[in-house]
């Protein structure tokens, strides 16, 4: 009986309720987008950092990875060292630079990463297979959509470009063996792999036995810090930076987004919450001839209280399950506009969908609805019955 009540009291109105409903769906969705938004960029990141299994990054002292040109000298040695210390299982070496390759008549710019094909750790092979020799290479789909190149063919790389003389440096042959996807680079950005001995060579005495960092897999996560310690130790002139530190970084500059969310989301609930109680409290006063007679022929206070509680909770729920969808959709095409931002990998998802976001959002306007239905609802269940049947039947 009671939920045919509250049914019989949303349909009264159908057009305020659908509007009501409406509101509270857009409310929803941008509380779910800034939930989202919040911890989505975080927990991206910190998958996009330990999809390949690598824990801790050195980089030459006192720089983060890429952060500056600078590179690590003696290599060789410190890869020799790191390989000694208890609880490392790979060390993948990585150099980074600039590559300008021409085929088919076409020239294009494409970042360059020198690694070791056996551990390497920035791409994953899509067609076609891994660098066995020094003059192979692997490159992006931006690459071959640039070039115009084929598997197979043999393209004119060169490392370097000399402006007074109008010629490139450091020029060679290399066969596209694969095509690769690179994981840490953005979107749209022509880029190659080839064997570390080759870049190097390629770059002349300024690339000799140097790279730009290490990536080192530790035998287990629990081990991590430990082993940070003893290359510190080992190797003192690199700066190792492990994914918790990485990402205690990231919060930091990631911060505003997050003082972003909170702030809009906070907003969005606060709007629902208003637009419910508005609609709960005219659809009470309304019907306070109904409530007073309803009291008056014995039906209990916490009754009355009860039925406009769910009325108030039906219109925030709906709404919010409304909502849901609308603000996936709503994730889905703002990530698109904020993963074109120039030199933003484009793993990277600024709103990663987790079911407990949506618990979350759904738990909070769940409680939203219960409390924009508190003082309609007891206000109108508290009134004095003698005298509001009186002004009800004046008026």
């Amino acid at each position: 009986m009671l939920f045919r009540l509250v049914w019989a009291s949303l349909v009264r109105h159908r057009a305020r309720t659908l509007l009501a409903v409406l509101g509270v769906a857009v409310s929803a969705a941008m509380l779910l987008d800034m939930v989202m938004l919040s911890s989505g960029m975080r927990a991206s990141f910190k998958n996009l950092l330990l999809s390949r299994g690598f824990q801790i990054r050195l980089s030459p002292k006192g720089t983060l990875p890429f952060d500056t040109d600078a590179t690590i000298g003696d290599a060789a040695e410190i890869s020799a060292r790191l390989r000694t210390i208890p609880d490392v299982i790979t060390v993948s070496p990585v150099l980074g630079g600039q590559v300008y390759a021409s085929a088919g008549g076409r020239t294009a710019t494409a970042v360059a990463l020198g690694v070791d094909p056996a551990v390497e750790g920035d791409y994953e092979i899509v067609t076609g297979r891994s660098p066995s020799t020094a003059n192979e290479f692997v490159a992006s789909d931006d690459f071959f959509h640039a070039t115009g190149a084929r598997l197979g063919d043999s393209v004119s790389v060169a490392a370097g470009f000399d402006p007074q003389l109008r010629a490139v440096t450091g020029q060679r042959t290399l066969t596209l063996v694969g095509r690769a996807h690179f994981i840490y680079m953005p979107a749209g950005q022509n880029s190659v792999a080839l064997p570390l001995p080759t870049l190097q060579a390629m770059r002349g005495e300024s690339a000799h036995d140097r790279v730009s960092l290490f990536m080192v897999r530790a035998s287990s996560n629990d081990r991590v810090d430990k082993v940070l310690a003893d290359i510190e130790r080992t190797v003192p002139r690199v700066t190792a930076v492990s994914i918790e530190t990485a990402m205690q970084q990231v919060d930091e500059r990631l911060s505003y987004f997050r003082q972003l969310a909170v702030i809009l989301g906070a907003v969005s609930l606060g709007v629902g919450f208003l637009l419910v109680t508005t609609l709960v409290t005219v659809s009470v006063n309304e019907r306070l001839g109904e409530i007073i007679v309803m009291r008056a022929i014995g039906v209990a206070r916490e009754r009355v209280v009860l039925q406009v509680l769910l009325e108030s909770s039906a219109i925030m729920l709906v709404g919010a399950l409304a909502g849901l969808g609308l603000g996936l959709v709503t994730a889905r095409y703002l990530n698109s506009i904020l993963a074109s931002f120039p030199g933003l990998p484009a793993a990277i998802d600024f709103f990663l969908f987790e079911p407990r976001d949506a618990w979350v959002a759904l738990g909070l306007l769940a409680v939203a609805g219960v409390l924009a239905g508190i003082y309609p609802s007891w206000r109108g269940a508290s009134l004095p019955i003698a005298v509001t049947l009186r002004e009800e039947a004046v008026a």
